[in-house]
C-alpha cells in the first residue's frame, strides 16, 4: 500500500471509531438502569434521593448528553476514558490489565488451530474424496456441531475434576491453566479452518501450473509446498487476521467457564453492573484493535503475493 493509501485508512478508521464511539455512548445513555444507583446499592449502602442526587452529580450523569459525550471524548483523546465505577479504577488501566492474559490465551489458541487445522485440511485435500478425506470431514462436521461452552464444560469436568490436572476454581493466568481454555477455542475453530484448508488446497491443485509441474515430472510433495501452500496463504491470512481480532474481543463464555481473568469475563460484569465508562471504553479498545489488525492484514497482502504489487 502506498503512503497515500495509507493515510486514506488511517482517515476511514477515525471517521467509524469516532461513529462507533458516538453510538455505544448513545446506547449505554438510552439504557435503562441508573449506574448510581447500583454502585451504591452494591456497596451495601441504602441510597436515599439526597445521596443519589450527590452521585450523579460526581458522576457527571446529571448533564445532558452531548455535554456527557463531549467530557468523555475529550478525556479519551487525551488517554483518559474515565473511572470504572464498579472496579473503582482508571478503565485504561483495566482494560491493559485484562488485555496480556486475553491476548497470551488468544496466541496459544490461534497456534493450537494452525498446528491441528492446516496438517488435516491438506490431508483431506491430497486424499479427495477417500478414507482420510471422509474421515476429517466427519469430524469437522462433529467440531462445527458442538457448542464451545458444553465442549469446555467438558474439558473441565475430564481435565479438572475427575484427573485433577488443572485447578477447578481457574483465576490464574499461567501457562497450565492456560492450555485447557486456549484448547477449547482451537478445537471450536479448528473444524472451520480445516474446510477451509481443505477448500483452498483443493482449489490450488486444479490450477494449470499444477497440471503443468506435474507433466514435467515435479514431485507431488515439491509441488505442494513449494507452489500449492504459499499460494493457499493469501485467504488465511485474512481468516486468521479476523479470528485474531475476535478472540482479543473476548470469548466471554469461555473465559467465564475457566474464570480466566480477560477481557470477555470483564466485559459481561461490566455490562452487568452497568459501568459504562468500562463498557464504552472496552468498545472503542475492541474496535481499534480489529481495525489495526485488518490494516496489518491487507499490509501483509503485498509480501505473501508479489503480483499485488505488480498490479498497483
Amino acid at each position: 500500500m502506498t503512503k497515500k493509501q495509507i493515510g486514506k485508512r488511517f482517515l476511514q478508521i477515525l471517521i467509524v471509531l469516532f461513529g462507533i464511539s458516538f453510538l455505544t455512548f448513545g446506547l449505554t445513555y438510552l439504557s435503562p438502569g441508573d449506574p448510581a444507583e447500583i454502585m451504591l446499592t452494591e456497596c451495601g449502602n441504602l441510597p436515599t434521593p439526597e445521596l443519589l442526587e450527590q452521585t450523579r452529580h460526581e458522576l457527571g450523569l446529571d448533564q445532558p448528553f452531548l455535554v456527557q459525550y463531549g467530557t468523555w471524548l475529550k478525556g479519551v483523546l487525551t488517554g483518559d476514558m474515565g473511572q470504572s465505577y464498579s472496579f473503582k479504577m482508571p478503565v485504561v488501566q483495566k482494560l491493559v490489565s485484562c488485555f496480556w492474559p486475553t491476548l497470551k490465551m488468544s496466541l496459544l489458541a490461534l497456534l493450537m488451530m494452525i498446528v491441528i487445522s492446516i496438517p488435516l485440511g491438506i490431508l483431506a485435500a491430497v486424499y479427495q474424496n477417500k478414507f482420510p478425506d471422509y474421515f476429517v470431514r466427519g469430524i469437522t462436521f462433529i467440531g462445527v456441531s458442538v457448542p464451545s461452552f458444553w465442549l469446555g464444560l467438558i474439558l473441565l469436568s475430564i481435565f479438572g475434576v475427575q484427573l485433577r490436572w488443572v485447578n477447578v476454581a481457574g483465576g490464574s493466568t499461567d501457562l497450565k491453566a492456560m492450555i485447557l481454555p486456549a484448547l477449547t477455542l482451537a478445537l471450536a475453530m479448528s473444524a472451520k479452518y480445516t474446510r477451509q484448508v481443505r477448500s483452498a488446497v483443493l482449489e490450488e491443485l486444479h490450477q494449470d501450473y499444477v497440471t503443468g509441474a506435474r507433466m514435467r515430472g515435479i514431485k507431488e510433495s515439491v509441488i505442494l509446498w513449494r507452489h500449492v501452500l504459499p499460494n493457499v496463504m493469501l485467504p488465511l491470512v485474512t481468516l486468521l487476521g479476523l479470528s485474531l481480532g475476535s478472540l482479543l474481543g473476548g470469548t466471554a463464555v469461555v473465559e467465564i467457564i475457566y474464570n480466566w481473568p480477560g477481557m470477555g469475563n470483564m466485559a459481561v460484569k461490566a455490562i452487568s453492573c452497568r459501568d459504562y465508562p468500562l463498557v464504552q471504553g472496552y468498545v472503542l479498545w475492541i474496535a481499534i484493535l480489529y481495525m489495526c489488525i485488518n490494516l496489518l492484514v491487507d499490509l501483509s497482502y503485498t509480501y505473501l503475493d508479489p503480483r499485488l504489487k505488480e498490479d498497483r
